[in-house]
């Protein structure tokens, strides 16, 4: 039985047999790879890293991607008990992480609107630890927020298991293109990058918007 309305509602299940269908992996490794934002992440880690020698900066980025993936994972697995421990409903999940991504999409397309940036997030001189890099860059509140949402929809193990592949997956491309960021930044040019992250944020806020009346769908709210 299909429940999805939209290519992209992602927080539909189609559970056939209990499993954990492509279509949802795909379309889960998609919506993570935009919200973490490797390509806009690229330039702002790079100028944090820039002061470090090549091997400094390996594994520097090493560390904070092992950390990163580590809070994404921890919330995905805890995300039920911290649903029930705070008395909330999915479909309050579904709403804040649908504004979230929203601010977080409107920062993408209108970079000068960015209303989740912190404007000392990025020239700390000590060695990033944790923050700003693995948290909240990589595992921000957007992705977190997403993460917890699927954690109280997946019915079984199996689903579950398949969910935390299509987070690493994502993890493992975000991190590919952090690695060769230089290269990559150098092929697509200035203006490749910024027309990149604008289309990227365009079909977030589409997302962002099928989230939002997801979540109001949840209370009867058509």
């Amino acid at each position: 039985m299909t429940l999805l309305t939209v290519p992209f509602d992602v927080h539909a299940r189609i559970v056939y047999n209990g499993a954990y269908p492509m279509q949802d992996f795909l379309s889960t490794v998609i919506l993570l790879f935009i919200v973490i934002d490797p390509v806009g992440l690229a330039p702002m880690i790079q100028g944090m890293l820039k002061k470090y020698s090549p091997a400094q900066q390996k594994a520097i980025l090493t560390r904070e991607l092992v950390f990163a993936l580590s809070l994404l994972l921890l919330f995905f697995f805890s995300g039920k008990f911290l649903l029930n421990l705070l008395g909330l409903e999915p479909s309050t999940l579904s709403i804040s992480g649908g504004i979230l991504l929203f601010l977080v999409a409107l920062g993408m397309v209108f970079p000068a609107k960015d209303m989740l940036s912190s404007s000392g997030r990025a020239d700390g001189k000590d060695e990033p630890f944790i923050v700003p890099i693995a948290m909240p860059l990589m595992a921000g509140p957007s992705s977190l927020s997403i993460i917890m949402l699927h954690a109280s929809q997946t019915p079984d193990s199996i689903s579950q298991m398949t969910y935390a592949g299509a987070i690493v997956t994502a993890w493992f491309l975000s991190g590919m293109v952090l690695f060769i960021a230089q290269k990559f930044l150098r092929l697509l040019g200035e203006k490749g990058t910024i027309a990149l992250e604008r289309m990227m944020g365009m079909v977030l806020i589409m997302i962002s918007v099928q989230m939002f009346m997801n979540g109001l769908a949840g209370y009867g709210v058509k």
